[in-house]
């Protein structure tokens, strides 16, 4: 069985996807496809059911004989579902075409099921697509496999000791908290935890900057794809200025500050949410 995934947006889309989509492959046994901006299709990456991804650049008005290439590839591989995410007429005169016999979308006139998504952290609201292909959709136990030497790789370049291991991860914009505040934390944990080390997320893949996040023992982040990247491997995250309704209710995850006024919050907040208030 095939199964295509149709997900416009940027990276942290298509990281919403991943439970969804390794949830289809393992349930239905389905060899999974995913149509997708070439911007954001590193993401898949990250998920080794995926057995092709297609670029399409949703977002970026996409001419007629693009959406032709787009047919012609979603048409040969005779697709028995098809979880869109999409919307529009060009995807729905697309679909029509298509001969997939179960098409499920939040709306249009190609879809042979729709859904109302559900509220809360956007992993989580693709159930409902899911639900119409027979699956249950619990994206909290959904776990990145990641590869040994990216893990291996990640380990080696850890700082040395035995102490916890506190990932920082600001998210760098104008709207985050104030960067005396990330050079200052550090020290406030030491004082507490003298044997603390601390890394500063970065890695130019995001294998990479994930297999350096699960190597550590809590995420503190600002930025919106660490945060996701944690959320998917089951990290302890502390998540600056992140709606609390936006995350899973999971042990070890909770949101401290509020987005756009993340200047109002203190290191002691911050320590508190850590565990060393």
């Amino acid at each position: 069985m095939r199964v295509l995934f149709l997900v416009p947006g940027g990276v942290s889309d298509q990281l919403n996807a991943l439970p969804a989509a390794a949830q289809v492959a393992q349930d239905l046994k389905a060899q999974v496809q995913v149509a997708c901006s070439p911007a954001a299709a590193a993401a898949w990456s990250l998920l080794p059911a995926v057995e092709k991804v297609i670029p399409f650049a949703f977002d970026d008005g996409p001419s007629l004989a693009d959406w032709a290439n787009l047919l012609g590839n979603v048409r040969e591989p005779d697709f028995q579902a098809c979880i869109n995410l999409a919307s529009g007429r060009q995807v729905d005169l697309m679909l029509s075409m298509s001969h997939i016999p179960n098409r499920v979308a939040a709306s249009g006139f190609s879809a042979t099921a729709t859904v109302t998504p559900g509220a809360g952290w956007e992993a989580q609201a693709l159930a409902p697509y899911l639900r119409q292909l027979g699956i249950n959709l619990d994206a909290s136990q959904f776990r990145l496999s990641l590869p040994k030497a990216a893990l291996e790789q990640a380990a080696a370049a850890m700082p040395s000791g035995q102490g916890p291991a506190l990932l920082l991860a600001p998210s760098g914009n104008s709207q985050d908290w104030p960067a005396e505040h990330w050079r200052a934390l550090p020290d406030a944990i030491r004082s507490k935890l003298p044997d603390l080390r601390v890394v500063e997320a970065g890695g130019p893949t995001l294998v990479q900057r994930a297999a350096q996040l699960a190597s550590c023992d809590v995420v503190l982040s600002s930025d919106p794809i660490t945060n996701q990247l944690a959320l998917l491997s089951g990290m302890p995250l502390v998540a600056l200025g992140q709606d609390p309704a936006s995350l899973p209710e999971r042990a070890g995850v909770q949101a401290v500050g509020q987005a756009g006024a993340l200047h109002k919050l203190n290191t002691p907040e911050v320590l508190q949410a850590l565990g060393l208030g």
